[in-house]
């Protein structure tokens, strides 16, 4: 191994651990809520009404898959009269947000060093091209109507980086990746009529490499199971499957295990539903036409 992969090997397992210590810290606090609410006799629907919160987070923060505010915290200590317990447990809590923001973006670079490592790729695009699969040109553009703007200097390191994980789709051995993107997204010219057109033909260049699966979601479809949003599911070499959520520059890995199957089960349900592989390159090749 060179000493480039030894240290981009460090970074992922450093990136995986410090996900898992987040995701233990909160199932940990989500462990102790359950039993300080089972122990006041409470049912999740009545602690949210309790505490202004709907049933479902709850349910989210006893299972790990949410960090709770402090706010929440010390409104379920005084409630369920732990005591100090769920208070004594902010400054931990706080402690790995901190740790987290401080990262480049703090919503991304965890999961950039995880996906350097990936033997595979599941991603579902409902808002945009999956990144690794952007042109230069769309890039900038996408970059450059940025609110609020964003400095020259920003741009350009912004460019180079996402164009730098593109390496993956080339290299061997190959990562398996597989994308689902929504019609609604092909059909929409951003950056102008010649940038959406190199597009356009970038994508039908990458459904022919051989470890790259591509499908449309085509906008008729009666029944969509992706309408909860975007995600990617990845498998670093040597670990599990782990999931990837993001919105408005922020972001979730998650590596419960539940979480995890659920948003597999999910990717397969969306799969089912889009057009094949050559019935989406037969649509992409007529929106070129079009244009």
């Amino acid at each position: 191994m060179t000493l480039s992969e030894q240290v981009e090997s460090a970074g992922t397992e450093e990136a995986y651990d410090e996900v898992e210590q987040v995701n233990d810290l909160n199932r940990a606090v989500g462990k102790q809520l359950r039993l300080l609410r089972e122990r006041a006799g409470l049912t999740q629907k009545e602690l949210g009404d309790r505490l202004g919160y709907g049933p479902d987070l709850i349910s989210a923060l006893e299972r790990g898959v949410r960090t709770p505010q402090r706010e929440f915290l010390e409104a379920a200590d005084e409630l369920l009269d732990a005591g100090g317990l769920l208070k004594a447990l902010i400054e931990d809590v706080e402690r790995a947000k901190a740790k987290a923001r401080v990262r480049h973006p703090a919503w991304f670079k965890d999961y950039a060093r995880l996906e350097r490592s990936a033997v595979e790729i599941n991603d579902y695009s409902c808002h945009d091209i999956p990144g690794l699969f952007q042109t230069q040109r769309r890039i900038r553009a996408l970059y450059e109507m940025r609110r609020p703007l964003l400095d020259e200097e920003t741009i350009e390191q912004r460019v180079a980086s996402r164009l730098a994980r593109q390496e993956i789709l080339t290299r061997w051995p190959p990562t398996m990746i597989s994308a689902v993107i929504d019609e609604s997204v092909l059909r929409r010219p951003l950056g102008g009529s010649d940038v959406h057109r190199e597009q356009l033909e970038r994508l039908i260049h990458l459904a022919t490499l051989r470890n790259v699966e591509l499908q449309v979601m085509p906008t008729d479809r009666t029944e969509h199971a992706g309408m909860g949003g975007a995600f990617i599911l990845l498998t670093p070499r040597g670990k599990r499957q782990i999931g990837y959520t993001e919105a408005q520059d922020s972001a979730q890995l998650t590596t419960d295990p539940e979480e995890v199957r659920i948003l597999a089960a999910r990717y397969g349900s969306i799969r089912a539903q889009a057009l094949t592989m050559q019935e989406s390159l037969d649509l992409i090749k007529s929106m070129l036409g079009e244009r």
